[in-house]
């Protein structure tokens, strides 16, 4: 039988004021699961052991050998709160895990340390939509390189395409699946101009702690034991559709058929260990870390087509062959997770606000994945329920189902984005869109996308318009921030038309941007990176402070 192999090196999850969680994963579910740690890693932290519930590979798994049809993929992820540790002094771990058959593997030596004192200078790496892009490794192996030692991470979404498909996550054999980007074991190889050259991301995770929030691609849609991954990450369906056809009690086997039959996070949140707020669990919640109050929120809805031909299941139609068969519409961009000022979120995040734990941070950062302003493709439609309209002939017969969306009833600018500005919120910051882009309110609220980190899918400004449609009750923004809102140029070095005139966003499919926050000045700094000269420097060419 081969050596043991660990599938990830160990990362650190919810630090607190003397303890630190380490977690990882293996293909075995092993005996006995530990971390040594202390100055001469004499202390020993037993780790409690779980099985992944939905991983899962198939026919389009990036594999050496591909699964040939939907296979169960057993991991099992391994914890240990490691407890005792002093205030700001990072301190020696390592794991250990012993197979059924006593043979163990242990991992390299790390560093780990409690949650940071206020005032402590740190840097924290702010970061969102790899989703195994082919930038993501030279991304990340130049924010450290960069900025190195990185004290956090802030991920605002979309850490892999499908998140029931373990190699995502693991070991896909494009050599730039999500864990080893941001452990330094990537091995993804570039092309471009004819040179090639090999990316292996950087060593964050093992040393520094990462928040997450929930994007449209950690929800898994409709769950089936027999189609394949993309279609059922694609299958998402209303709560109130799937509940509708269930018709029965609420007892608990009907809330697991309800939520298979419509989407979930389940692995995403089996993953990692967060913060958590009694209403929302790990989907939402806020934690301290230094002077730094985060407040995450659940902020994303299904991603649809915008394209209005006949047999699109898209943003603002349901395809022809469908209109009489509701159990295979899409329902439009549908919001997963209400945010809106009569929903539990809403609730939550005004206590949130007005708690002595917010109130007192030096810092007020908000994280959410979907933008309330942006010049890229998904921040049109409104961020708002979809409204059906059916449209009938004389005789009664379907001849359309559109959606709109009133750009009025976008809840996180006309419900979220007020509540922020009251509260004295600095930092709000998100992706989605794939670009770097900026803004700031009237009243001093920084708006940051800084999510072009594998690949663009544009900014829409000038002459490069969205696929809207012009013939519907809802107006849509073609070009520009929908909300009206004009972007920040960059401060130092921004890049430049063909016009040779500046340009306040970066959309590029060779040029990578990443953003750090350092919190001995305040101030937020992005760089960029141009992969066509792999030899080049890294340019800072933005930065701003947030001011108390």
């Amino acid at each position: 039988m081969a050596s043991p192999q660990l599938l990830t090196d160990p990362f650190l999850q919810l630090p607190t004021e003397s303890s630190v969680r380490v977690v990882w994963f293996t293909e075995f579910a092993g005996v006995r699961h530990t971390v040594a740690y202390g100055p001469d890693l004499k202390q020993t932290a037993v780790a409690t052991t779980m099985r992944l519930s939905r991983t899962r590979e198939d026919a389009d798994s990036k594999l050496p050998t591909p699964a040939p049809k939907l296979i169960d993929r057993p991991i099992w992820r391994h914890e240990a709160d490691v407890t005792g540790l002093p205030r700001d002094r990072r301190l020696p771990y390592r794991v250990t895990s012993v197979r059924e058959d006593r043979a163990s593997v242990s991992s390299a030596t790390f560093s780990l340390a409690a949650a940071p004192s206020p005032g402590k200078p740190l840097k924290i790496l702010l970061t969102s939509d790899h989703q195994l892009k082919p930038l993501a490794a030279a991304n990340i192996q130049k924010a450290v390189e960069t900025i190195a030692p990185i004290d956090a991470v802030l991920f605002a979404g979309d850490l892999v395409n499908v998140p029931d498909r373990a190699s995502e996550w693991f070991d896909c054999c494009s050599g730039g699946a999500f864990f080893p980007v941001l452990q330094g074991r990537a091995s993804y190889e570039l092309e471009k101009n004819g040179v090639k050259t090999r990316y292996r991301g950087g060593a964050v995770l093992q040393h520094a702690p990462m928040y997450t929030a929930i994007g449209n691609h950690e929800v898994m849609g409709r769950f089936s034991s027999k189609t394949g991954l993309n279609a059922q990450f694609s299958d998402a369906f209303p709560r109130h559709a799937a509940a509708a056809q269930h018709r029965r009690s609420s007892d608990a086997k009907s809330i697991d058929w309800i939520k298979n039959n419509s989407f979930n996070t389940d692995t995403y949140e089996e993953i990692f260990s967060l913060p958590q707020s009694p209403q929302g669990g790990k989907r939402y919640y806020a934690t301290t870390f230094g002077d730094m109050r985060l407040v995450v929120l659940y902020a994303t809805n299904i991603w649809r087509v915008p394209s209005l031909g006949a047999d699109s299941r898209g943003k603002y139609r349901e395809r022809e062959q469908d209109f009489n068969k509701p159990e295979n519409w899409g329902w439009g961009q549908f919001i997963f997770e209400a945010i809106d000022r009569h929903s539990a979120q809403y609730a939550w995040l005004k206590q949130e606000l007005n708690s002595p734990e917010f109130k007192r941070a030096r810092y007020k950062v908000v994280m959410l994945h979907h933008p309330p302003h942006s010049l890229g493709e998904n921040s049109v439609p409104a961020y708002a329920d979809p409204v059906q309209v059916i449209d009938r002939d004389p005789s009664g017969k379907i001849t359309a189902i559109r959606y709109e969306y009133p750009r009025q009833a976008d809840v996180l600018i006309r419900d979220v984005v007020p509540l922020l500005e009251s509260a004295g919120v600095q930092l709000v910051f998100y992706g989605h869109s794939h670009l770097w882009n900026r803004f700031v309110s009237p009243s001093g609220m920084h708006f940051l996308e800084t999510s072009n980190v594998g690949n663009s899918y544009g900014a829409y400004v000038r002459d490069t318009q969205r696929n809207v449609p012009t013939n519907y009750k809802e107006t849509y923004a073609a070009t520009g921030d929908p909300h009206g809102a004009e972007p920040v140029m960059p401060t130092i070095a921004p890049l430049r038309d063909a016009n040779n005139q500046p340009m306040p966003y970066i959309a590029n499919n060779d040029i990578t941007v990443f953003s750090v926050f350092d919190t001995a000045t305040g101030t937020i700094s992005s760089y960029r990176f141009d992969t066509r000269s792999p030899r080049s420097a890294v340019v800072k060419f933005d930065e701003f402070t947030l001011k108390r």
